[in-house]
């Protein structure tokens, strides 16, 4: 039965919990009138305790003991319940998943796990994880900073946190039979893709002044649209000189060698004169001390972090050009392929598109900057058939 007490003049609450004996300090002075407040408010609570509806942060939302007693009353639901903890359940549903996925999304899953979502929702017994706490969850991340500037969250990356979530979710309610709090929240709109190409000078400008052993990289990466984990993971096995093609088979994630970031990447590329010859440059520089193309001295994948710190973000304030990702290199190859004319299909099959589609979503508004083709060449059009017309009538 609770008890109250008193210490240097406040009424202290003094009952018994999951077991334990709990004594918490109220703002309230010791007097008659204060006495009969809190006594009721301790019979509230010893009902509440017996339903089993009592929770200690409602009461005493200051007290060192209520994360202490979260844990231990999920741990009861659960054991009540037969439904797990979400930590528990999320230990599994990795394990039984991870199969089908690549060993580099397994690795941006396990972090987001860790670092987002068990700190979050790991002592909760899934079935109790509501709506609110979810959307309260997501807005918590576009609190969270990052880098050296200390800038916010991404909604692109915040989606990619809130999609394993998702997913763990969903499929817990589908085994445990309860209705996923998921529904109706819907993805956080993202900015589209920042597309910076080069300008043809520019790149003429970056292959003439870098350095003599990277001039064939990044020739090659300004003129195949290869991503960095592509290239960086690109083997002499893949390269057929005699046909002049390569051949797009692994990538380079975290100094692990794995599949394509999707299966549509495994693709054949198509040498150009540029690029044949600067595979051969690469050959000779390379001597035979490395099956990758692409090497450090010890014959070592190339580590893009290392590469850009001392080669590219160099180059590019030396040459005062804006500063920009080297992946923006794969954004000129398109953009400077479809200025040229060449087919959108062949681009995209290039490039690991499976369709046109995003090819045209995201370059189509630069090609005008590229070509000055702004509606002037269907004028010229107009204006030879003019001509043609007035040819013909005299």
């Amino acid at each position: 039965m609770a008890t109250i007490r008193e210490r240097s003049g406040k009424l202290i609450a003094d009952f018994r919990y999951m077991g334990i004996r709990c004594r918490e300090t109220t703002h309230l002075e010791d007097n008659a009138y204060n006495r009969r407040v809190l006594k009721k408010r301790l019979e509230q609570l010893e009902a509440e305790i017996t339903l089993g509806t009592f929770e200690y942060e409602k009461y005493f939302p200051k007290s060192r003991r209520v994360e202490d007693f979260k844990e231990k009353r999920s741990q009861q639901i659960a054991v009540q319940s037969k439904v797990p903890l979400f930590k528990e359940f999320t230990d599994l549903w990795f394990k039984q998943k991870k199969i089908e996925w690549r060993k580099s999304y397994q690795q941006k899953v396990l972090i987001v796990i860790t670092n987002y979502l068990k700190p979050a929702f790991g002592n909760q017994v899934l079935s109790k994880i509501k709506k609110s706490d979810l959307l309260n969850f997501r807005a918590s991340l576009a609190k969270v900073t990052h880098g050296k500037d200390q800038t916010s969250l991404k909604a692109s990356r915040i989606n990619q946190i809130m999609t394993p979530l998702r997913m763990i979710l969903n499929d817990a309610a589908e085994r445990y039979s309860f209705d996923s709090p998921y529904k109706n929240i819907n993805n956080l709109k993202e900015s589209k893709i920042e597309v910076t190409p080069f300008s043809l000078k520019e790149v003429h400008q970056i292959l003439t002044t870098v350095r003599e052993d990277f001039r064939p990289y990044y020739t090659i990466r300004f003129f195949t649209g290869m991503r960095t984990s592509e290239i960086d993971g690109l083997q002499w096995k893949n390269i057929d000189f005699q046909r002049r093609e390569v051949h797009i088979r692994e990538a380079l994630v975290n100094g692990i060698l794995g599949g394509t970031k999707t299966y549509g990447s495994n693709r054949t590329i198509q040498m150009s004169d540029r690029v044949y010859e600067a595979f051969k440059q690469q050959k000779s520089l390379n001597n035979g001390k490395s099956e990758f193309v692409f090497c450090s001295r010890d014959g070592c994948p190339l580590d893009y972090r290392l590469v850009n710190k001392r080669v590219w973000h160099p180059i590019l304030r030396f040459l005062k050009l804006k500063p920009r990702r080297a992946y923006q290199t794969r954004h000129t190859a398109a953009t400077l392929w479809l200025s040229a004319g060449e087919n959108p299909e062949w681009i995209a099959r290039q490039l690991g598109h499976s369709t046109t589609e995003m090819l045209f979503r995201v370059y189509s508004l630069y090609i005008p900057n590229v070509t000055r083709r702004d509606g002037s060449a269907f004028e010229a059009m107009l204006e030879k058939l003019d001509t043609e017309e007035l040819t013909y009538e005299q």
